[in-house]
């Protein structure tokens, strides 16, 4: 059963209230924590943030209100972050710029634990159909497949390989990404992938975002990186099942449906809505439905 994940928030590995984030005692309401080593890291700050991060996984407590992973930085960084004690109460680890060329030498490190990969796809082979059929026959092998929690789209990665950035006045889909973001739902969610959407990284377009978000959902997309506490309710309230779904849902499971029948001015056909309904009714159990109120989103500081 393909679960939606909701808002991941990016959280640098050198943030200055970690601890109290990763035990919840800050952001309590998030569901997927990513602690950062990466990109939200300068270079000259990486030692610090990962020795922050080594007192983190020391001292957090085991069951987080949140799942939590770490964005390693490259192989190194991993081997690093594995070496640590309490890396066990991580779920498991996002791989950047993940390709079929680099892939294995995250993977071996992790084959005997219990932790997953997210692997983030974020670079010039993304563009190649390909190749990206290639790494998805990669992470189909035995023994890997299982392991691949989710997708991730790297999207300002991959708008500057096109020299370009995110514009403030319309949704990444009406970019050249959103062709690419297409074919990568067609190449993977067929066997049984699913990604997660890129970050919306303007704090003061509301609205933009709301319809970006509808745009995720439209293409499957499980889940979106949310970089600021204050995206995270936003995005959440769209992952939140409208009524009549929710009952159109409900009707299509029901064991004495028809084959196909209307409802509420649709056609609803058992045999291929099915798969949508058993989603549709998993998802209102984690995130609600929209008579439901929604969560209130609590600030934190953003120094880090």
């Amino acid at each position: 059963m393909v679960k939606s994940m909701g808002a991941s928030l990016y959280v640098p590995a050198n943030h200055k209230y970690l601890m109290d984030v990763a035990n919840g005692e800050r952001m309590g309401h998030v569901r997927s924590l990513i602690f950062c080593t990466e990109d939200a890291v300068a270079d000259a700050d990486l030692s610090w943030a990962l020795f922050n991060l080594s007192v983190v996984l020391a001292n957090m407590r085991s069951e987080g209100t949140a799942e939590r992973f770490v964005r390693v930085r490259n192989p190194e960084v991993m081997a690093r972050v594995l070496a640590m004690p309490g890396a066990d109460k991580l779920a498991g680890f996002v791989i950047p710029k993940a390709t079929r060329t680099n892939f294995d030498a995250y993977f071996k490190q992790i084959r005997h634990t219990d932790h997953m990969l997210m692997p983030t796809l974020e670079t010039a082979e993304v563009f190649n159909d390909w190749e990206m059929r290639q790494f998805r026959k990669m992470l189909e092998a035995p023994g890997v497949r299982h392991r691949i929690l989710a997708l991730r789209i790297g999207g300002n990665d991959l708008l500057a390989l096109l020299g370009l950035r995110r514009p403030r006045s319309m949704t990444l889909y009406r970019t050249p990404l959103g062709p690419v973001i297409a074919r990568l739902v067609t190449i993977f969610r067929p066997y049984g992938f699913v990604l997660t959407a890129p970050v919306f990284e303007h704090l003061d377009l509301p609205e933009l975002l709301d319809q970006e978000v509808a745009e995720d959902l439209a293409h499957g997309m499980v889940g979106k990186t949310a970089i600021h506490p204050s995206q995270i309710a936003p995005i959440e309230q769209h992952y939140r099942v409208k009524p009549n779904d929710l009952a159109a849902a409900r009707a299509i499971l029901d064991v004495d449906a028809p084959a196909v029948f209307k409802m509420h001015n649709s056609m609803c056909e058992v045999a291929t809505h099915r798969a949508w309904a058993e989603r549709t009714i998993e998802q209102s159990k984690v995130f609600g439905a929209h008579h439901d109120h929604p969560p209130m989103s609590p600030a934190i500081p953003r120094e880090h």
